[in-house]
């Protein structure tokens, strides 16, 4: 035997949830998110032997621990773990893994089975995990025989980490977890026919082509999406950028790409993205997209979006080219390689004239708001914030819903990696455990969830696990009684018809029927107290609900030791601007 392959085989005898657990090691994995229970307890034990290099944390609910998994990953790029019982600690992962297959983000899930001689005979705590998550992981693994495990362990990260990112699912029953064995190599070859970890080399003429392309235009616009953050591809893009003059849009996947602060940046696009971010694709003659999948909520009716241009799609994943949208010029590539290639190539496009149109696009359709109001509006909160957090090392995740939007329109990221969304699945649910996830990543960093409080609810008892687990985490609520951003579409199309929005005591007048209420209406009852419920849980927490006290409010929350919520009171009637109704196009744009 080679010294090398010595070197990677255990001698001493080893269980299976030995061997996993080494295994978590020799990949690197610095935290653990794991909830245990009665078919995961070999898992566990194995931890305190072989994981003293691991920080596992407890989750107060699998679903919390998957998300933070995701932010872990999110945040680094690495390879993030989760690991739960069998049956009901397995299918709590069940949302979260859905949730990064739809944003492609690189995560581990380690599930108990029941012993592999009770598969199949509804035994006590048994689901089909690998059935179940056949449509909505990368790959999935049953193992059946400890022998196996080595290989499946460097085919999940390898799978999970390579090409276009995504959930890895391993399925451990307990029997090959309690199982030994000798002589174990902990780096088998991989067998993965037909799998590519990397697409070919874009060729020099298709580059040359793009190139060519860019140089004919007189209308382009740069359409980035999560690909680019993904791909490790911001600073390529930035250059590219810089090298041509060339206006850029980004999916909200790809918010923090492109700063903000640039020349050539027009923001975000889609439902609920800068009016001229959305024109300027209107009207363009050719459309770079860069890691993106022409999402349905960026095109609204797919067929009207950029129906004037020339299409150039770039994507890691060949499924995505020409799926939702035909491309004139379909790329299979890494992102990155072809950006490289063509800042080589590329130079400052001649096209004053559309990026004085822009330019006044922007001028003429700002993100906006009603400032004079005295009360705290939504996106007064989220721009104070982003005004006191410009110069700190700041992490954000979000919920779902109104608030979402809002961050990603008034909070200014200036770097990838720093805005974190559940962005294809919009899990209600996502934001505090994710930041959980980001701040075990980055414990110096500053991680604040802008959540709003129906989201928040429900993950809310991750609020143990910031505590429990000296996770600094902010909590930055923004609380208005009411699933605001469903209340908005009862407003704008549903003839104001309240059916189970309001999240209070079901005999107030906001709980159902035809709504009165003015623009700026709060509700006439605060229901729960979320200040006592963080304090129970050990947390700091404070409400403010004047304008003027703002600042000073934020200011105690980020310098708060340890995990905080803030409890923002705001008006319920406020609504989400611009917006494309679903299907429709941007000339159907709604402003005001």
């Amino acid at each position: 035997m080679s010294t090398a392959k010595a070197a990677n085989t255990e001698n001493r005898v080893m269980t299976g949830a030995d061997i996993l657990v080494k295994s978590l090691v020799d990949h690197g994995v610095d935290v653990l998110f794991a909830y245990p229970g009665g078919a995961s307890m070999p898992l566990h034990q194995a931890l305190t032997r072989f994981g003293d290099s691991i920080r596992t944390i407890l989750p107060r609910h699998e679903q919390g621990g998957a998300f933070a998994a995701q932010g872990y990953a999110r945040a680094t790029g690495r390879v993030g773990v989760v690991m739960a019982t069998s049956g009901p600690g397995a299918t709590n992962l069940v949302t979260a893994i859905a949730d990064a297959k739809l944003d492609s983000i690189p995560m581990l899930c380690i599930t108990a089975q029941v012993p592999t001689k009770a598969i199949g005979s509804d035994a006590f705590q048994e689901t089909p995990m690998a059935e179940i998550c056949r449509g909505i992981t990368k790959h999935h693994y049953l193992v059946t025989h400890i022998r196996d495990l080595p290989r499946v362990m460097k085919e999940a990260f390898h799978i999970a980490s390579s090409g276009r990112p995504g959930p890895v699912l391993i399925d451990m029953p307990k029997d090959v977890q309690l199982s030994d064995t000798t002589n174990v190599d902990l780096d088998p070859p991989m067998q993965l026919p037909g799998y590519e970890s990397a697409p070919p080399a874009v060729p020099s003429e298709t580059i040359r082509q793009i190139g060519a392309a860019i140089k004919l235009a007189r209308r382009p616009v740069i359409y980035a999406g999560g690909g680019i953050i993904l791909g490790n591809a911001s600073e390529e893009l930035r250059e590219f950028i810089s090298k041509t003059g060339i206006p850029t849009v980004t999916t909200i996947m790809g918010i923090g790409a492109v700063s903000p602060d640039d020349d050539n940046s027009m923001d975000w696009l889609g439902m609920h993205g800068a009016a001229y971010a959305n024109y300027a694709v209107r009207d363009c003659d050719l459309l770079i997209a860069l890691g993106v999948r022409f999402d349905d909520r960026v095109t609204g009716k797919v067929e009207a979006f950029a129906k004037d241009a020339k299409i150039i799609h770039v994507d890691i994943d060949g499924s995505e080219l020409n799926k939702n949208k035909e491309a004139h010029i379909p790329v299979r590539g890494d992102v990155k390689q072809v950006l490289t290639e063509l800042n080589k190539m590329v130079s400052r496009t001649d096209i004053d004239p559309w990026r004085e149109h822009c330019r006044e696009l922007k001028k003429k359709y700002p993100f906006q708001y009603d400032q004079d109001f005295d009360g705290i509006l939504q996106q007064h909160a989220i721009k104070t914030l982003s005004d006191i957090t410009a110069d700190m090392d700041a992490q954000i995740t979000v919920g779902v819903g109104q608030h979402q939007m809002w961050a990603a329109q008034f909070y200014k990221f200036r770097r990838p990696r720093t805005w974190h969304s559940s962005s294809g699945l919009g899990t209600m649910g996502f934001g505090l455990p994710a930041a959980m996830g980001v701040q075990a990543a980055l414990p110096n960093s500053l991680v604040i969830d802008i959540d709003g409080d129906g989201s928040f609810q429900m993950n809310i008892q991750e609020l143990a696990t910031c505590f429990c687990e000296e996770l600094p985490v902010k909590v930055f609520l923004l609380n208005n009684q009411h699933l605001g951003m469903v209340v908005q579409w009862e407003d704008r199309f549903m003839d104001r018809n309240r059916a189970h929005t309001y999240l209070g005591p079901i005999r107030h007048s906001e709980a159902a029927g035809a709504s009165q209420a003015e623009r700026f209406a709060y509700a006439s009852e605060r229901y729960p107290d979320f200040v006592q419920i963080a304090k129970g849980y050990g947390c700091g927490a404070a409400t403010v609900k004047k304008k003027g006290d703002l600042e000073g409010a934020i200011r105690e929350m980020i310098e708060h030791p340890g995990p905080y919520l803030l409890d923002v009171e705001v008006p319920y009637q406020e609504h989400v601007l611009p917006m494309i109704p679903g299907g429709m196009t941007v000339d159907d744009m709604i402003l005001k």
